[in-house]
């Protein structure tokens, strides 16, 4: 659904309190706040005579194309209101007041909407009347509209802009002429192909509540809009389908070559490449990492492409869209000699905060070779002791509270339903069904160190959350307090002995967190468990105390953990789920003896 809730409901204020904040977080640019312009200060330009690189268009589009002002990337921008274009008079007051008088001429870089394509053209017209040179790149890098629905308005412009800018930027700073500028501008249009897609339109701020509602019925759950343009222009076909599949239907549309209605690139294997996956503004930086995963992994298998760059990030917006954009550059010679190649100039650096791709050419250019996964087990031995267990006995033990666990994972779920988040259940028995795992493919040591710590790794590995990190650290801590046990004959660990390492590690695990009993937390099982083993040597009375230890916490208060924040009357019904799952656990393997 298309989040109907703003920070700022008046479009207009948003607009003029974003570019505000443009200026500060670059001290090198100054804003026209009546004509709604960021340009770079005098000050900050090394050399005025240089091309200066223009571009703008409807705001929402952050950080295209006010946050590319800057030193390597654009001299001026200039924003309309949310998703309109820009005025003539605006454009006009830009070319011929926000700009250095030395400049040899200005490349106004468009994206090819109607309201912009004209209300530049016109303030460009205007500049070149007044003798100014002025070389005009209109990018429409759309595939999503094929040639037949676009007719003679052509394909839209998109993400790929951001590609366009950099380029052209980079090279008006490198002293090149407005018309190379212009005609290397072009060239980057031209071997650019994009595509969006998107979960919903977005929900402009001060429109109504009731947009996004209709927005919920017009795209309904499940369904995802291919083609989708930047202003909430519809696409081409709604598909339900998952990552691949969107992904392959997007990658088809753009590098299909028997699609004649969209093959407006020919890119083909071998060729050079550079991908940019651009996010639409709302989608979470994991899913659009998620995202260049697939696409990545597609081109590399459908259509035997492995780019030279891949970039990502937000970099031409739709306010906080749930979409994200394809863009494929093809690399082609731009004629003008090394150190002015498309590559070079994208790398060419830019200080421009909307220019996130800040990774070295030379690291892109390093090979790096691959670096094998060690075999834990082939490693060097983990510093095996003389002290002995009986794997068969150790196994049965371990068997028999890890089943009850796993057994009981629902009515743990259910407590920590009421009084925490309801993951501890879940996360317990991830752990245990990994290391019964273990168990069953008979990883279990006579060594009794080996065993812990390989039961350690798995808990690492396996269990997220608080709980998770207490048992590692615990296991680990025991790990080492058993091995300070070892002599240099052969001893069988006796309980008194691992009583002691026990103890030891409570004492490692209080280094990491203040519970303690009483606190509502595992520990209220935990403690007694090994404080009843230390005194009287008996596991069953030892897991008998940790069960009592567990029933106390019902109606127990909590002072640490995530229940401390859920408030309410739970804790006074049911036990702490941690230290419940914990005493099912050691009664399970107290009763296997």
């Amino acid at each position: 659904m298309a989040a109907a809730k703003h920070y700022l409901d008046d479009p207009t204020n948003a607009v003029i309190s974003g570019l505000r904040g443009v200026t500060l977080t670059n001290p090198s640019l100054l804003l026209d706040e009546k004509n709604k312009i960021i340009y770079r200060h005098p000050a900050s330009i090394t050399n005025p005579k240089n091309v200066s690189v223009v571009c703008g268009g409807g705001s929402g589009h952050e950080p295209g194309f006010s946050v590319f002002v800057g030193h390597g990337a654009l001299t001026a921008c200039v924003a309309g209101t949310i998703f309109a274009s820009p005025s003539a008079q605006q454009v006009r007051a830009c070319l011929s007041r926000r700009l250095p008088p030395e400049t040899q001429g200005v490349v106004v870089v468009v994206t090819n909407y109607t309201g912009d394509v004209l209300n530049f053209g016109m303030g460009i017209e205007k500049a070149r009347a007044s003798g100014k040179k002025v070389e005009m790149v209109v990018v429409a890098d759309d595939v999503g509209v094929g040639r037949a629905k676009g007719g003679k308005v052509g394909r839209r412009g998109l993400s790929g802009t951001a590609l366009v800018v950099k380029v052209c930027g980079a090279l008006a700073e490198s002293g090149a002429s407005v018309e190379d500028c212009g005609k290397v501008g072009r060239l980057v249009v031209d071997n650019l192909v994009s595509v969006g897609a998107s979960l919903s339109r977005v929900h402009v701020p001060g429109k109504s509540a009731q947009e996004a509602k209709d927005e919920e019925k017009r795209l309904g759950p499940g369904l995802v809009e291919i083609g989708m343009g930047i202003h909430n222009e519809p696409g081409c076909e709604k598909v339900q389908t998952d990552l691949p599949g969107l992904v392959k239907i997007m990658l088809g549309q753009m590098l299909d070559q028997n699609d004649k209605d969209r093959a407006y690139v020919s890119i083909r294997k071998g060729d050079n490449t550079v991908l940019l996956v651009n996010n639409f503004g709302g989608t979470s930086n994991l899913e659009l990492s998620a995202v260049v995963t697939e696409i990545v992994a597609q081109l590399g298998s459908d259509y035997g492409m492995k780019p030279k760059r891949v970039i990502s990030g937000t970099f031409f917006g739709s306010l906080n869209g749930p979409g994200f954009i394809v863009s494929v550059l093809k690399l082609v010679d731009t004629g003008l000699g090394p150190g002015k190649s498309i590559l070079e100039l994208l790398d060419a650096p830019a200080e421009a905060t909307g220019w996130s791709a800040n990774i070295k050419a030379a690291t892109w250019e390093k090979e790096y070779k691959a670096i094998e996964a060690a075999d834990e087990d082939k490693k060097a031995e983990l510093g095996i002791t003389k002290l002995k267990v009986s794997p068969a006995l150790l196994k049965r033990m371990l068997k028999s509270g890890l089943d009850k666990v796993v057994a009981d994972e629902a009515e743990i779920t259910r407590y920590d339903t009421i009084v925490g988040d309801g993951d501890c259940g879940i996360g317990l028995k991830r752990g245990a069904e990994g290391i019964l795992e273990m168990l069953s493919s008979d990883q279990i040591s006579q060594d009794p160190v080996v065993s812990i710590t390989k039961i350690a790794g798995i808990v690492e590995d396996t269990m997220d959350g608080t709980s998770g990190a207490l048992y590692a650290i615990f296991l680990n801590a025991l790990a080492a307090n058993v091995r300070k046990l070892d002599s240099s004959n052969a001893t069988d660990l006796t309980s008194k002995m691992l009583a002691q390492a026990l103890d030891d590690s409570i004492e490692a695990l209080g280094k990491y967190t203040p519970a303690q009993p009483g606190d509502r937390t595992l520990m209220d099982a935990l403690v007694p468990f090994v404080e009843t083993l230390m005194t009287t040597g008996n596991t069953k009375e030892a897991a008998a105390a940790a069960k009592a230890g567990a029933e106390r916490t019902k109606g127990m208060e909590a002072s640490l953990g995530r229940s401390v924040y859920v408030g309410g009357e739970g804790h006074k019904e049911v036990p702490d789920p941690g230290a419940y799952g914990l005493s099912q656990f050691l009664t399970a393997l107290a009763e296997s003896l």
